[in-house]
């Protein structure tokens, strides 16, 4: 009779927890500039993700890494690119490389706890073998693609096809339909037959607005004539408009169901713009694969009828990164952080919803030892007789202070094409390795402290020292040959049907496959 009793209540304490969990959309954008949302430009239409944020929060102080796999790999892990060997570039459509196995992801986590999990869009955390695939890392549902990159028409790109359900190939099916389209109407068919009795999380990664296809329906590019002369920029405003109006749509699905008013929803773009395709980050320094802000300096927002009153409608300036979604997400979620390695992340729900102070003092940005110096740089910084290398790729975040080391790629200025305004172009002595700014007065990036702070160059060149040494080996092996879709029905899907292993550190840097600072 206890035991009955005892479980009586248990089932009833269970019932409670789930009940109160909240259902939560995960967005996120692809190649998002600063400059290229309504919030931040006048000249941008985004009026559901403007209005999201008048009633939410708005982030900004807060970073994310400066390529695709590297932003998603800390997204799902909580963990820095230096704790799971994906420090270098992405991973290549024909590598032998994905998320780590044995690294537990934040949609494994929420089925712990009793959500069902979906991911509709792009993945680019690797495919090489089934157990990397997103239904075998925790998602109930897949669809979407696998690849970095591809035409959003043709779902295709470098010879083979990516669209996939779940585990199956479906290009074909959609030969001509735009991914936009297509994704938003997968999400509001995921909400509309969800059963509200179920937690709900939805990580809604769009294609959009990813540059070398610059494609949309011509309705939403036509909708900057007369404002936007430049074709390129104006194809890149189209497909922000065309995205917003996909969010516009999730959203009022959401209202038409029981889910609404037990949503959170995020958004978060994974890096920078490129301004050779149409993207812009001003008055941000440089562009996406760099370590200016203009790649690293994110766009995001948290909507949610649990935020505080007084919280609603005001934009967040304390530290926040994309790892912290991890333990946010899972604390959130009623989760529990036991049986993950150490995280990087810190759970920032009250920062966003209290508006209280960020448990974040710092974030370390990367430390890539593949990206090859120029052969005018110089060693060492004078003055600093440690062991990290200061021509090595890196770069810190600590308090207001940024800490730049190596090449840190393309660093101008570029201003929309619609201002008339031509790049201003840093003027970087020959061999200049290291960067020290002070981002709360100068966001732009435009005077290095490095000369006349050296006391704080060292503190920070020590904390980039320490971070080394927790470091693991960078895994980016050589691209294979068995991956090539025309080996494979044409199709991009695992070549490989058992994971491959890496002794010790597999990496060459003079493998000619290893690209600088290409994401």
């Amino acid at each position: 009779m206890i035991f009955a009793l005892l479980e009586i209540l248990l089932c009833f304490h269970i019932t409670v927890i789930v009940g109160s969990q909240p259902n939560i959309i995960f967005i996120l954008s692809d190649d998002h500039g600063w400059n290229d949302i309504g919030y931040h430009s006048h000249i941008i239409r985004s009026p559901n993700i403007n209005a999201l944020c008048n009633d939410g929060v708005r982030l900004e102080n807060y970073y994310i890494q400066p390529g695709c796999t590297p932003s998603r790999s800390q997204l799902m892990s909580g963990r820095y690119q230096i704790h799971t060997g994906l420090q270098h570039s992405v991973i290549r459509n024909d590598q032998p490389n994905c998320l780590p196995l044995d690294e537990v992801t934040l949609a494994e986590k929420l089925k712990e706890v009793g959500y069902a999990t979906h991911l509709v869009g792009k993945w680019h955390l690797g495919f090489y073998t089934p157990s990397c695939l997103p239904t075998r890392r925790g998602f109930d549902s897949f669809f979407g693609y696998l690849i970095g990159q591809e035409d959003y028409y043709k779902h295709i790109h470098d010879g083979g096809y990516d669209l996939k359900r779940h585990e199956t190939d479906v290009s074909k099916q959609y030969q001509g339909d735009y991914t936009t389209h297509v994704f938003t109407s997968e999400a509001q068919n995921i909400i509309k037959s969800h059963d509200p009795s179920t937690p709900l999380f939805l990580y809604m990664s769009y294609q959009s607005v990813h540059a070398n296809y610059l494609q949309v329906p011509e309705h939403y590019s036509n909708m900057y004539n007369g404002v936007i002369d430049d074709e390129d920029r104006r194809i890149v405003a189209g497909m922000v408009t065309c995205m917003d109006e996909g969010i516009g749509n999730i959203t009022q699905t959401l209202k038409e169901t029981e889910l609404w008013n037990n949503t959170i929803i995020i958004f978060s773009s994974d890096n920078g713009g490129d301004p050779n395709d149409g993207g812009n980050n001003w008055p941000l320094r440089g562009e996406k694969g760099t370590h200016w802000e203009g790649a690293i300096h994110g766009l995001g927002f948290v909507y949610s009828s649990d935020i505080a009153k007084d919280v609603r409608g005001t934009v967040n300036t304390e530290m926040i990164h994309v790892s912290d979604w991890f333990p946010t997400i899972v604390n959130l979620a009623g989760g529990s952080l036991n049986g993950t390695k150490p995280l990087d992340g810190f759970d920032q729900w009250q920062t966003i919803s209290q508006g209280a102070e960020s448990p974040r003092t710092e974030i370390l940005i990367n430390i890539d030892p593949l990206v090859p110096p120029p052969s005018d740089m110089e060693h060492f910084f004078h003055g600093w007789n440690g062991t990290y290398n200061t021509s090595m790729c890196g770069a810190i975040r600590v308090g207001d202070w940024k800490l730049i080391t190596g090449y840190p790629g393309e660093g101008s200025w570029t201003p929309p094409p619609e201002s008339g305004h031509q790049p201003i172009i840093p003027n970087d002595k020959p061999g200049k390795h290291v960067w020290l700014f002070n981002i709360a007065e100068d966001p732009t990036e435009t005077t290095d402290l490095s000369e006349d702070n050296l006391d704080k160059v060292i503190e920070l060149l020590i904390k980039m020292d320490e971070y080394l040494l927790t470091s693991v080996p960078v895994v980016y092996p050589p691209n294979d040959p068995l991956a090539d879709p025309s080996l494979n029905d044409g199709i991009w899907r695992p070549w490989s049907p058992e994971p491959y292993t890496y002794p010790g550190n597999p990496n060459n840097p003079n493998n000619p496959n290893i690209k600088d600072n290409v994401f």
